[in-house]
């Protein structure tokens, strides 16, 4: 199973980013998807999560600037932020709990996307 996540990049503050990630391979089923970031020098935190049936939940930081959403069909999960700050400025992690068959039992565990860079700056 891997999560690749797209969409980083340099916007001016105030402005708008995308971010996606897709998660592939031997999966059963997708649980809570959720988005995470990681500022230099900081601990990682929680910016978003999603469940399975699309009930969001956000950081307080990003309530009201930010949006998660996914597509189940495509094992997706998506990040519309808006208004951004410059210390909005991480390496953004997607992760989602993703159920898999083993075989003989089903089995079920947490795996992390690669990261993606988002810059926040004039």
């Amino acid at each position: 199973v891997q999560l690749q996540a797209s969409g980083g990049g340099l916007v001016q503050p105030g402005g708008s980013l995308g971010l996606s990630c897709v998660a592939s391979g031997s999966i059963f089923s997708i649980g809570v998807m959720g988005w995470y970031r990681q500022a230099p020098g900081k601990q990682r935190e929680l910016v978003a999560t999603i469940s399975a049936s699309g009930i969001a939940d956000y950081a307080d930081s990003v309530k009201g600037r930010f949006t998660i959403s996914r597509d189940n069909a495509k094992n997706t999960v998506y990040l519309q932020m808006s208004r951004l700050k410059p210390e909005d400025t991480a390496v953004y992690y997607c992760n989602a709990d993703i159920e898999r068959y083993s075989g003989a039992y089903y089995y079920t565990r947490g795996y992390w996307g690669q990261g993606t860079l988002v810059t926040v700056s004039s």
